[in-house]
């Protein structure tokens, strides 16, 4: 019970994720493909057009299975004229089926078709009620499914920037990207760009639950404030003790918070926007490299690799690759320290690498 209680006053409870998924499609946003006005006109066309074909030709193997009003053998124009005002419901009764095959038919096929050929007429109306269903339905299916993803709260200037890193650069896919803000514009943006995102506020636990901070592999805090930045931290690391946590933060005097908060890494952007400044009042051309390295899209990035079987045994320093470091059991060595003098199995590299423009 005290438990409980906690929970509720630091407001950690679970009110969304335990809502249905029809109830959360004003909230959480699933990408999907696309089509213009055009192409769903003429998509409902054709298929339109198919039924009535379709219609047609079932009509016309059974002609003799029904009778006009003249007693004359139906012309396929004839059942062509029939399916189109069966279809569209008008039904003049001047051509009937008078065989129990042909009524048969009429019941199990043509019925079904008519029904789907006014689904088309009515599309808008229907299309407004099935978008819910379809929203609904792939809510349901991702958060059964997913796994291993990436959450990025905040879709500012620095969340929209690490996110095109981590498409440029490491090659990850927008729909593995979860976005969580309180700004409808903003998820409009993002949305559009083909990220899910999730309508709410990251500090409280059941947003981020709803976001599947749980199973994610990384979380991304580009908050604007560092005070909302620690507790999003704080929160996202009791839901995620797995998850690597980056958080980003104004001042560096709050960098030991975000850190004693759960952060992995914190990224201070005052301090660092500082000083790229004042290296451009003397050195401008250190700047521009520098952000060509921080820029995956074309010429140079800095990336990390696993070492190769035949690098094993070497140095660092003599590689074909410019290395500036290597990896070893987790812990990060500058690539003149004394402990990686030698290459071993496991380690990995971190390199410059050249880019191609797209």
């Amino acid at each position: 019970m005290a438990s409980a209680r906690w929970r509720r006053l630091r407001g950690l409870d679970e009110s969304l994720t335990a809502q249905p998924s029809h109830s959360l499609v004003s909230v959480l946003s699933i990408p999907q493909g696309t089509a213009g006005p055009g192409r769903t006109v003429y998509r409902r066309t054709i298929i339109a057009l198919a039924a009535l074909v379709a219609s047609s030709l079932i009509v016309y193997v059974d002609r003799d299975g029904y009778v006009d009003v003249q007693g004359e053998r139906l012309t396929f124009l004839d059942c062509l004229y029939y399916s189109a005002v069966t279809l569209s419901t008008t039904g003049y009764g001047d051509i009937t089926p008078i065989t129990e095959f042909a009524r048969l038919m009429n019941v199990l096929v043509i019925t079904p078709l008519r029904i789907a050929f006014l689904i088309l007429l009515v599309g808008t109306t229907v299309e407004a009620f099935t978008e819910t269903s379809r929203q609904a339905f792939r809510i349901q299916r991702w958060r059964k499914q997913v796994k291993d993803h990436t959450i990025v709260i905040g879709y500012g200037t620095k969340g929209k920037t690490a996110i095109a890193a981590m498409v440029g650069d490491q090659e990850t896919t927008p729909s593995d990207i979860v976005v969580v803000d309180n700004d409808r514009a903003v998820l409009d943006r993002a949305k559009g760009a083909g990220l899910v995102t999730v309508d709410g506020d990251a500090t409280r636990s059941d947003v981020l639950r709803l976001a599947s901070a749980q199973r994610a592999s990384a979380i991304v805090v580009a908050t604007g404030s560092d005070a909302t930045a620690a507790l999003v931290t704080l929160t996202a690391r009791e839901i995620a003790p797995q998850a690597t946590i980056v958080a980003s933060i104004r001042e560096a005097e709050n960098q030991h918070l975000l850190r004693q908060s759960g952060a992995n890494s914190v990224v201070v952007s005052s301090e660092t926007a500082g000083r790229l400044l004042g290296l451009a009042t003397t050195t401008p051309n250190v700047v521009e490299i520098i952000e060509d390295l921080l820029t995956p899209d074309a010429g140079f990035a800095i990336a990390e690799r696993e070492v190769e079987a035949r690098e094993v045994g070497g140095s660092a320093r003599h590689m074909a690759d410019i290395v500036l470091g290597v990896v070893r059991a987790g812990q990060l060595f500058r690539v003149d320290a004394p402990e990686v003098d030698v290459i071993e199995a496991g380690d990995r590299l971190l390199y410059v690498r050249t880019v191609r423009g797209q």
